[in-house]
């Protein structure tokens, strides 16, 4: 029997039961719920928050986590692919759920006490409380050391200043895991959004991810109490959530480019240019072979990269590559699908073009392209050069 074009390898065949129920449940809510909407969700700029009950009942959010958090205790290949289904519908749905999971679920978890755990978790699980992730500052995403924003304590609180930007679900969430500099490094705090002087603002006239919410946080004398920082500190603790959100991100982008490979076949089949198919001609077929190659390569790294999680081994470098010949394998292949579909790839009543412009986020947010070349460069000769 022949294998479908995106799994030249059957790389089906190296999951496990539960992992492809998890990816045929996640499959068909894309299918069914996300694909109907998504094209005029973009061209709208509107993050469709009426599938959060939809994606909560399916357990989706903080996946991972033990039972007695919300979670369900899925390993990291199922979670991957929730990831790479779920961006097969769009790169702002995945987004959603990775800020969630990742960067706001995971460190309540990893660094939080039983207290605040028990207080945010099993309602984030539920998507009754929806968090964002403040890291980033409007003068350098890729230098987190250099932060500006500040936490001093004041008696019994902390009072925050300074502001974050490129937030994803800003401007949804009920609480903002925020990180800032202190007299004792860097710590993070869980900042709830009618804290008086906290403030977010949408980030309009995007070109990518309009199907999601992007924001600027805004902190002017915002008093935190002890009970809501977390206890890491450091650097350790905001890249310790990275590397987990990137994780996830290294599965993406696979959903985009399958999306992308499956409708340029489709279409090129159809179409008829000097009376025969495009897919007839080698310049469509030397295309279309490079995408599932580049696919498959993809794959088979996301998968031992999974294992390697699962097993306790994974390490950040890792994870660098993974998202680096990834996300550069989706956006590649997202370009050429938009140009075998002529002028029709420019609208979004085909995925392409959307799948590209989403992209060009995914290849920067969690690291740009450069950051994780640098940080191999840096495995290979043990020389930092950033």
């Amino acid at each position: 029997m022949a294998l479908p074009p995106y799994d030249l390898y059957d790389v089906r065949s190296l999951l496990s039961e539960e992992e492809c129920a998890v990816q045929d449940a996640v499959a068909r809510f894309t299918d069914e719920r996300v694909l109907p909407i998504i094209g005029d969700a973009f061209d709208q700029g509107r993050f469709p928050k009426e599938l959060i009950p939809e994606i909560a009942a399916m357990g989706l959010l903080g996946c991972s986590l033990p039972e007695q958090y919300g979670g369900h205790g899925l390993n990291a290949v199922s979670y991957g692919l929730i990831c790479q289904e779920l961006e097969r519908g769009d790169s702002g749905i995945r987004s959603f759920v990775s800020v969630q999971s990742s960067l706001c679920m995971y460190p309540i978890y990893a660094y939080g006490s039983e207290e605040q755990r028990m207080r945010w978790l099993p309602d984030m699980a539920a998507g009754k409380v929806i968090g964002c992730f403040g890291l980033t500052e409007p003068h350098g995403g890729s230098d987190p050391a250099n932060m500006k924003t500040t936490a001093r304590k004041d008696g019994a609180d902390w009072v925050l200043n300074g502001s974050k930007m490129w937030i994803t679900n800003g401007n949804v969430a009920d609480i903002a895991i925020v990180w800032a500099q202190t007299d004792d490094g860097i710590q993070g705090f869980v900042v709830e959004k009618d804290t008086p002087g906290f403030a977010a603002q949408e980030i309009k006239h995007k070109m990518s991810l309009r199907a999601s919410v992007t924001s600027s946080l805004f902190f002017d004398n915002v008093r935190v109490p002890e009970a809501n920082r977390l206890n890491v500190k450091g650097l350790k603790g905001p890249l310790g959530c990275l590397t987990q959100a990137r994780y996830g991100i290294t599965w993406g982008p696979i959903g985009a480019a399958i999306a992308c490979l499956d409708e340029a076949l489709n279409y090129s089949k159809e179409r008829i240019l000097f009376d025969r198919p495009v897919a007839a001609t080698q310049s469509a077929q030397l295309k279309l072979a490079d995408m599932a190659r580049r696919i498959t390569m993809a794959q088979l790294l996301v998968v031992q990269l999974g294992r390697l999680k699962d097993a306790g081994r994974m390490a950040p470098a890792q994870v660098s590559l993974a998202k680096w010949n990834n996300c550069r394998m989706a956006i590649d292949i997202a370009r050429q699908c938009r140009d075998l579909l002529g002028g029709a790839g420019i609208t979004t009543e085909h995925c392409a073009i959307r799948h590209a412009l989403n992209l060009e986020s995914v290849i920067t947010y969690e690291g740009t392209e450069t950051v994780h070349q640098l940080v191999i460069g840096r495995e290979l000769t043990g020389i930092s050069a950033f």
